[in-house]
């Protein structure tokens, strides 16, 4: 397999978590290290697009944006179709609420791995938590560990998956964003599944921000922003 360099991929989705593990990685591997990446895949909400440039740009990351409209040609899904509104109940059929988009974070990671590949980056760091999450299961440490395999195989690499997060929730997610000194980019952030800015408050992706933040006894950023 072909050595990994000490370079860093950052798949920055302009949300708290991806903000968070964007500090991570140039507490890691130093700020010349690391870049960032973010996928336009037909999301309802553009918003979140604008934050992950601007994240990165206020870090000093390189980023970029590659097209991948195929889930919204699919559809079916709160995220990418806009006759399915956000419901936190889960499905009768697939046990999962209508903000799960299947295969998403196999596709980004695969899509991040080629890029990597080309750009001689070693490590990939993503976002992704199995706790305090609605139980999506590509967000599993078994489901990147399997991954992270294949992508080894597939490309005959030595290619690392990073999810800083997986363990954490979200209380242990803010506080490592205010050890990490990351808290004044949360200002940046987009969240909110009904895309609003200032956030809805009453999503399901709103509410566990928001109890994320209580308990971890900080302000949010992004609400003290005018």
């Amino acid at each position: 397999m072909n050595a990994a360099p000490e370079k860093a991929l950052v798949l920055l989705s302009g949300g708290q978590d991806s903000t968070t593990c964007l500090y991570w990685a140039l507490d890691r591997f130093g700020q010349g290290a690391v870049s960032s990446i973010a996928f336009d895949y037909g999301q309802r909400h553009r918003v979140e697009l604008e934050c992950a440039r601007r994240v990165a740009a206020d870090a000093g990351v390189a980023h970029v944006c590659l097209p991948i409209d195929t889930f919204a040609a699919l559809g079916g899904n709160a995220l990418t179709d806009a006759t399915v509104e956000v419901d936190d109940r889960a499905s009768a059929d697939s046990g999962l609420p209508n903000t799960f988009v299947p295969g998403r974070n196999l596709i980004f990671l695969t899509y991040a791995a080629a890029y990597a590949y080309q750009h001689d980056i070693g490590h990939l760091v993503t976002g992704i938590a199995q706790t305090d999450y609605s139980g999506y299961p590509d967000c599993r440490q078994a489901t990147i560990a399997s991954l992270q395999e294949t992508l080894r195989l597939g490309m005959e690499s030595d290619v690392h998956i990073h999810a800083p997060l997986m363990q954490r929730s979200k209380k242990e997610t803010v506080e490592l964003a205010r050890d990490l000194n990351a808290l004044d980019a949360m200002r940046l952030t987009h969240t909110c599944y009904n895309g609003r800015r200032p956030p809805c408050g009453e999503c399901p992706a709103c509410r566990l921000r928001a109890k994320g933040f209580a308990e971890a006894g900080i302000p949010d950023p992004l609400l003290a922003d005018p």
